[in-house]
């Protein structure tokens, strides 16, 4: 249910309340009645999806991870160490390998 839904029935329950309060204050049993008694069920609809509509705001807000965490979330899995062309090479001179490869002039991609 959407927060447009939402807000179209709490205006219909505050709406049938006035009706209610203004058929009883005028005289009018027929109104009042009828008023009084889509009154409760309204109410009680509204105050279920007013208690629904907070509790998966509240999910939403605590599921989502903080800025902080989720920047060392994304570093940790944005760049995988690679492995190294040659069992005996370190990382850095795999890595130095590369730039030298790549800077070479040739059109061979580096992995």
């Amino acid at each position: 249910m959407s927060h447009r839904t939402l807000v179209l029935l709490a205006g219909l329950t505050v709406g049938d309340y006035l009706l209610w309060n203004w058929s009883l204050n005028a005289n009018h049993e027929v109104i009042a009645l009828i008023s009084g008694l889509t009154l409760p069920p309204l109410a009680l609809l509204s105050i279920w999806r007013i208690v629904v509509a907070v509790g998966s705001l509240l999910a939403r807000t605590a599921s989502r991870p903080t800025a902080p965490a989720a920047r060392s979330q994304a570093s940790r899995t944005a760049a995988p160490p690679q492995p190294t062309a040659q069992a005996g090479m370190t990382q850095e001179s795999a890595a130095a390998a590369t730039r030298t490869a790549a800077g070479s002039g040739s059109r061979r991609i580096a992995a």
